[in-house]
């Protein structure tokens, strides 16, 4: 008994449960294409637009500069590298045009900060300006994104700032948008002609780390991947299955969500030593889930690192060819296109 404990603890076992066995109540293993096989790879164009005003004339430093902040652009190298990476390749971006602007960005009822103003209020700690949104519209207008992603120039925007510059973590856009972690903006004002398929605005803060742009992305991929599933439910839900937590289903963990990991009680509980039995290896082998569990805790993703335990968790996302359903086993397809949905 105590072996088989430390096996599981540890990730070995010694007595593993018959090839295409699975636990009580769990769907049967999906079917389709065989595991492994490499779908292509989907290449997206980005045009990245930075907010990064200058806040010292004498100097020239801009706000990141004078507050201490991360760099944008070595944000976004970081960030390109490890979804290529949590991909198993299957998302390069490139960054196809670099945009900075020394401002700060207009707010959807008008406001516009100054460098003195908001330089108050962050040492202040208080003071921002309600409400906090920006404005949309005159982005996409300023920077010809929907004439762009017409002609196939673009597929995504990435919007750097600050904290407080109003940007959702991301937000959809075109004919047919849906929640994407904020509410859709299917018909853009600034937009002539039309928008004629949909994309993604992602927004990051520089004064964070990769692991929350990371966590932006995750939360895209929650709202995406839940659209597909819609509408499906019981063992035709893989995703509800995916997502999986003790707290929610106990005995029957999987991989979790971005803020609860198998074994987490609240979110963002990344560090706890709690042990629970989790499938969430099996995701590796998909489309062949054969339902084997082990216990696992907090050192299998980083013991409370943001970034590790996000990396973690899309690696786990379905990678391969095929289909089961009429849904693609490789789910990156949906969350780097969401017209593809």
């Amino acid at each position: 008994m105590l072996e088989r404990l430390r096996d599981a603890l540890t990730g070995r076992s010694a007595r593993r449960p018959p090839e295409g066995t699975h636990g009580a109540g769990d769907p049967p293993p999906a079917s389709g294409a065989e595991a492994g096989a490499a779908p292509a790879p989907a290449r997206r164009r980005v045009l990245s637009v930075v907010h990064d005003p200058t806040v010292d004339l004498r100097s020239g430093q801009t706000l990141s500069q004078a507050l201490g902040w991360h760099d944008p652009d070595a944000l976004a190298s970081a960030y390109v590298g490890d979804v290529r990476a949590a991909s198993h390749g299957l998302v390069e971006y490139e960054i196809v045009e670099r945009v900075a602007r020394d401002e700060f960005p207009l707010k959807a009822d008008g406001f516009r900060y100054d460098a003195e103003t908001y330089l108050r209020c962050w040492r202040n700690g208080r003071g921002f300006h309600q409400l906090d949104g920006v404005d949309y519209d005159a982005l996409l207008r300023e920077f010809n994104v929907v004439e762009r992603v017409n002609a196939g120039e673009v597929d995504e925007l990435w919007l750097f700032g600050f904290p407080y510059a109003g940007y959702f973590e991301s937000l959809m856009v075109g004919p047919g948008a849906f929640w994407c972690n904020s509410p859709p903006l299917e018909r853009p004002r600034s937009a002539a002609p039309p928008c004629r398929r949909r994309f993604v605005v992602m927004g990051f803060n520089f004064e964070r780390e990769v692991g929350c742009m990371l966590e932006n992305l995750g939360h895209r991929a929650e709202s995406i991947m839940a659209q597909v599933y819609a509408g499906r439910s019981g063992v035709a839900n893989l995703w509800e299955r995916f997502t999986r937590y003790d707290q929610m289903a106990p005995g029957q963990a999987s991989v979790g969500t971005m803020h609860f990991a198998p074994n987490s009680r609240q979110d963002y509980d990344w560090a706890n030593p709690r042990p629970v039995l989790s499938d969430c290896d099996d995701w590796l082998a998909f489309p062949r889930l054969s339902g084997r569990r082990r216990l696992v805790d907090c050192h299998q993703w980083g013991g409370g690192d943001m970034r590790r335990h996000h990396l973690w968790w899309f690696e786990r996302l379905p990678h391969v060819a095929g289909t089961t359903a009429g849904v693609s086993h490789n789910w990156w397809t949906y969350i780097a296109d969401p017209d593809t949905v």
